[in-house]
């Protein structure tokens, strides 16, 4: 399969210049996408973007990946309902600081390589560029009505609160990003998510009325998910790239939830497994979906391509503590920090040293924690044998909790039938 041909196979192209195409197969092209650096991390709506630079390189083709350090200054209005808060330099000097690091982790920028990744930031060009030579430069070379027919410009003005002067300009600033690129960098195609389209559009409108030159452009879906929930969110916010903001425990859990639905489509778009090894794996789920195989895939080959081999590891391991099958001797090689990842969300209770010193008493540990409404309710489920601590099932001869049973010298994970888990904090 060709380049374009494969991001089709896999779900990633939407709309497509004509001569797109036959340009990619007829010589090596330089193509960019924008990252808007609106935070010192990128989160996992960036990995679209992100792999179609993988792909491109991989097919021996010149990525440019472009940190708006510019750009982020004016606030992009596509797909937007309201003007975003701007920026400052300081933030945006941090911001495009961690975006290049997260970047330099999937492409590769040995300048040795006659295909290498560069990264460019149209703070750049656009430091020392007078409003008044921009307006002559750009802004005469395309006209109010062009400009207003764009859907994102469209939306805004029809809505209640309207489009600044500011917003109204970014399409004139992304556009001459590209011709900065095209005419600077030899840079003739642009990509991005299907809400640039007209913003990209007009990048190659201003590259032919100003040069007569021809440049090329195709976007990808925006991604959804199946039951209409916002793609990369959960009820904690953003899944982030950054291992400090979403642990790599998390991001699998991300993952490994999704509908076998999504999964399908996802697996596609989001990795870098052959076609034929994903049709594999889609027929061997569809025989047994309850294992779960597509989600297993994707999380694996996600988790490792954004974090390590090591990161899967400990994900995998984490996950059979509260969901499979894991031993004590699991929980034990934790250290505290990815204890602690893998019971975000476990409900915690609290104890105080002086009374493990002491001596527990089972039973009064569960119902003054409120593990349990009351001794009674405890005492019976204990006598019959649906308690754990630490994943180690306990007897009814177990009667004390003692300072040797915590977990770091500080915690103890009590399991309550299969599925409810508590830790207990001890302080």
């Amino acid at each position: 399969m060709t380049l374009i041909q494969e991001l089709r196979w896999r779900g990633m192209i939407q709309d497509i210049m004509p001569g797109t195409e036959e340009l990619f197969e007829k010589e090596q092209v330089s193509g960019y996408i924008g990252f808007d650096p609106t935070s010192d991390s990128l989160h996992i709506g960036s990995l679209v973007p992100i792999l179609l630079l993988v792909h491109l390189q991989k097919a021996g083709h010149k990525p440019f990946a472009l940190v708006g350090g510019a750009t982020g200054m004016v606030g992009d209005p596509s797909g937007k309902s309201e003007e975003r808060n701007l920026l400052s330099e300081e933030t945006l000097s941090f911001n495009i600081a961690g975006v290049k690091k997260q970047l330099s982790h999937f492409l590769d920028f040995d300048s040795t390589q006659p295909n290498a990744a560069e990264m460019v930031n149209n703070y750049d060009w656009f430091k020392d560029f007078s409003f008044l030579s921009f307006i002559r430069e750009a802004g005469k070379h395309i006209t109010v009505n062009y400009m207003m027919a764009k859907d994102s410009v469209k939306k805004r003005l029809e809505g209640d609160t309207g489009m600044s002067f500011t917003e109204f300009t970014y399409q004139l600033i992304q556009g001459y990003d590209f011709y900065w690129l095209f005419k600077n960098k030899n840079c003739k195609v642009q990509m991005g998510g299907s809400d640039q389209w007209g913003n990209i559009t007009t990048g190659t409108e201003l590259i032919r009325r100003k040069m007569g030159g021809e440049a090329y452009a195709f976007t990808c879906p925006l991604i959804k998910k199946s039951d209409g929930g916002k793609f990369g969110k959960t009820e904690k916010g953003n899944i982030w790239l950054d291992a400090t903001k979403t642990s790599p425990y998390q991001f699998y859990q991300f993952w490994l939830n999704a509908s076998d639905e999504d999964a399908k489509i996802w697996i596609k778009i989001f990795t870098l497994l052959e076609p034929t090894k994903i049709d594999a794996l889609i027929i061997e789920h569809d025989i047994a979906p309850q294992q779960r195989i597509l989600q297993k895939a994707l999380a694996a080959e996600l988790t490792k391509f954004v974090h390590s081999e090591e990161d899967l590891n400990f994900a995998i391991r984490a996950t059979e503590i509260l969901f499979g099958n894991a031993t004590t001797e699991v929980l034990l090689s934790l250290n505290e920090a990815q204890l602690l990842q893998v019971m975000e969300g476990v409900p915690t209770v609290n104890v105080t040293l002086a009374q493990l010193k002491e001596g527990y008493d089972l039973v009064s540990l569960l119902a003054d924690t409120a593990i349990f409404p009351s001794k009674g309710e405890a005492r019976k489920m204990w006598q019959a044998g649906g308690l754990s601590i630490n994943k180690e099932k306990i007897s009814a001869e177990f009667t004390t909790v003692q300072m040797e049973n915590l977990l770091q010298g500080k915690y103890l994970l009590i399991q309550k039938g299969k599925k409810n888990y508590y830790l207990v904090v001890a302080s």
